[in-house]
């Protein structure tokens, strides 16, 4: 049987990176709030507000795509399954769903 594959946050079922096109149709899920441009920030399911091109970064603005029902609990990369998620809430929702 082989080994599982290790995974890093931030990454598809098989440990590599989203595609820009992946990132672009998560982003597109974000939460908009009308009084700033949706092109540039958004908020996650948790109200936290993220900025486009802080995708992958920890910073204030930073944010990730969250597998809503985890890879470890059986989530797949379907769109359905993926959230943006301010980094510092992907932390703190680990594989919980």
């Amino acid at each position: 049987m082989p080994l599982p594959v290790r995974r890093y946050g931030n990454t598809r079922e098989s440990g590599s990176a989203f595609t820009n096109s992946d990132v672009n149709a998560v982003w597109a899920k974000g939460v908009i709030d009308r009084r700033y441009d949706p092109a540039v920030y958004r908020m996650d399911a948790y109200g936290s507000w993220m900025k486009r091109d802080s995708y992958g970064t920890q910073g204030q603005y930073g944010w990730e795509i969250d597998h809503i029902r985890p890879v470890a609990a059986g989530g797949s990369d379907a769109l359905s399954n993926l959230q943006p998620l301010h980094w510092e809430n992907n932390r703190k929702k680990g594989d919980s769903f």
